[in-house]
């Protein structure tokens, strides 16, 4: 068992009640077996607690990632919220805490000893 953290990175944020998280796989390997595996449905199941009306996914043109939109999840937004999180920024960091299976290709799908990304 990996976790989503181990093949890619992600940064988070709001649109008003909206919140939008983009994951990006470190190497081609990895945004391969993310594509299979890391679908709307898993990540509305992974924030079934904040109970989004819906998930979308949409592939980022030119980078290995995708972008997925909660809708209705923050609670009515930062001006209008009293969750913790009313803008949406540690979404990205739960969601890199997802557990995914252990490909066969992990090697293929970390980042390089140099630190770059492939």
């Amino acid at each position: 068992m990996i976790h989503l953290k181990d093949i890619a990175h992600g940064r988070s944020g709001d649109k008003g009640d909206h919140a939008n998280i983009g994951i990006i796989a470190f190497t081609p390997a990895g945004h391969a077996y993310l594509a299979r595996e890391l679908t709307a449905e898993r990540v509305r199941d992974w924030f079934h607690a904040l109970r989004p009306a819906r998930v979308d996914r949409f592939e980022l043109p030119r980078l290995p990632g995708f972008n997925f939109v909660l809708r209705n999840v923050l609670g009515g937004g930062a001006s209008d919220s009293l969750r913790t999180d009313t803008q949406g920024k540690v979404l990205a960091t739960a969601l890199l805490e997802m557990p995914l299976s252990d490909p066969p290709d992990l090697m293929d799908m970390r980042p390089t000893a140099e630190g770059s990304e492939a």
